[in-house]
């Protein structure tokens, strides 16, 4: 057992950076957090400056360390938790980087992705990695800067590059530059990872035409990394910031699964020790690794979660915040006939629609604002129901209850429609930035500072349970009628089916 009193967290997500400190019991001991900058170079493009990311993340470090006694000398360890699929590459003697970091959500490898389905290339990419071949992930992007920026192709060929995701780029600062790893469930969103034997693959390496030397080596999710240059603090613990959540909801027995309520929605089920392929169009992915054991989930993703609310806020002007939707929508019984499908950017699991748009349908003369409220909410619950029942069919399991966790759960309202809309119980935790805590007790776990899983287990508290009171016959045609109106969303872009 460690005598030091505290672990550090550090949170880097696409929009900001955050440090937390905690204590055995979990309870935060400090905090610090910093915004960086959005860089849209072109429409569909969005980088981050590396840089700034370092500087932002350092920053909020040292904050959060000054407001402990004993500051870094009294940390076990250091765990960290990332955006995933956020590309960078930097020279591996001055540690600068040859261009900014292509964020996950940048389309400019549409195009290239395209071009490699109509060579033939999705169901290899999905046979090897468990994932679509779309410009969502790493490897494309890692293959447009070695194509498009001056020099970068030769230099990477003769050694001197190197390529991470975020969680690779903050452990080699960290570290001065001694080591450059990844842990398994950054490097299954890479397009590069055979899932298989859980090692780059050299097939995909070459079909994309990156040097393999280029590669991180991949770690498991705890287990010490190497030690930061200030204080000689073990890092001890990385993990992509929905596995993170995974496992800070103790979500450890395959079934057990979580959802994440923000701008997205993200749904993971624990799936056991065998990856399992998909037939309803989910991502297959690694949970964690960990003694050399590796977990897998699968995965789906929602574009329009929370931002639902944010449209009839900001667009619509339908109300002045989320507080006032839950309130209008609480003051019907139902929605009115109302459906509201939100595919403004397109459906994602498990439809893969690009070509989908937003549709209204059922309204009437006595539609109004609170109809849509309450909509909007059945549209986050419903779209989380489809991916629920995808799981459920690709797994075989059961799903016993939801774990629930992201800035929406604080609406009691959206969490009571998701538990009638799937008949299971939800649950809310008390802290519901379980993505800290799942990187917290991944890195105290390898220190000793949390003993085993159980122990962690013990450690989630619960704010509310909230059970299913819909009747089966009203579920039945509540979800009937959603799918009806999806179809009519479906294909109404050009192109589109």
């Amino acid at each position: 057992m460690t005598t030091k009193n505290y672990i550090l967290a550090l949170d880097q997500g696409t929009t900001s950076s955050r440090a937390i400190v905690y204590g055995h019991d979990m309870r935060q001991a400090a905090e610090a957090q910093q915004e960086h900058r959005q860089i849209y170079p072109k429409p569909g493009w969005v980088e981050h400056d590396p840089e700034e990311i370092w500087a932002v993340q350092s920053k909020v470090m040292a904050e959060a360390l000054a407001k402990i006694d004993g500051g870094g000398q009294s940390i076990a360890a250091i765990g960290i938790t990332n955006q995933r699929e956020t590309t960078v590459v930097w020279d591996k003697v001055s540690g600068e980087p040859v261009y900014n970091a292509i964020v996950w959500q940048d389309r400019r490898t549409a195009d290239f992705c395209r071009e490699l389905r109509e060579e033939g290339m999705e169901e290899t990419f999905r046979e090897i990695t468990g994932l679509r071949l779309d410009p969502y992930f790493s490897g494309t992007k890692l293959r447009w800067i070695l194509d498009h920026v001056d020099g970068v192709r030769e230099r990477a060929e003769n050694g001197e590059l190197l390529f991470g995701t975020v969680d690779s780029w903050l452990v080699w600062k960290l570290t001065g530059g001694k080591v450059h790893a990844t842990d398994a469930t950054n490097a299954c969103r890479t397009l590069l990872y055979d899932l298989r034997v859980g090692e780059w693959s050299d097939e995909l390496l070459e079909c994309l035409q990156i040097p393999r030397a280029m590669m991180p080596e991949i770690r498991g999710c705890s287990e010490i990394y190497g030690e930061t240059v200030e204080h000689g603090i073990p890092i001890a613990g990385i993990a992509g910031d929905q596995h993170a959540a995974l496992f800070g909801q103790a979500c450890f027995e395959p079934g057990m699964a979580k959802n994440t309520y923000g701008t997205g929605c993200f749904l993971l089920m624990n799936t056991g020790e065998k990856p399992i392929r998909s037939e309803n169009n989910l991502l297959t992915t690694v949970a964690w690794q960990i003694d050399g054991v590796t977990e897998y989930a699968l995965e789906g993703s929602i574009f329009m979660g929370g931002a639902i609310v944010q449209w009839l806020r900001d667009e619509m002007e339908l109300i002045e915040s989320a507080e006032q939707c839950d309130q209008l929508a609480a003051e019907v019984e139902d929605n009115g006939g109302l459906i509201l499908v939100p595919a403004f950017a397109g459906l994602g699991a498990p439809h893969w629609d690009p070509y989908a748009r937003g549709v209204a349908i059922g309204m009437t003369r006595g539609t109004n604002k609170r109809h849509f409220c309450r909509a909007a909410l059945e549209a986050i619950a419903q779209q989380s129901n489809d991916l629920a029942a995808s799981m459920v069919s690709d797994s075989g399991m059961e799903l016993k209850q939801l774990r629930v966790d992201g800035g929406a759960t604080r609406s009691d309202l959206l969490m009571q429609i998701q538990a009638d809309l799937m008949g299971v119980e939800v649950l809310r935790p008390e802290s519901i930035e379980t993505t800290a805590m799942g990187a917290a007790y991944l890195a105290g776990l390898a220190v000793g500072f949390w003993q085993s899983r159980d122990e962690i287990a013990e450690r989630w508290t619960l704010d509310r349970e909230f059970e299913p009171s819909m009747n089966k016959q009203t579920r039945a045609t509540m979800t009937r009628q959603w799918h009806r109106a999806v179809e009519r969303a479906k294909g109404w872009e050009g192109g589109g089916q």
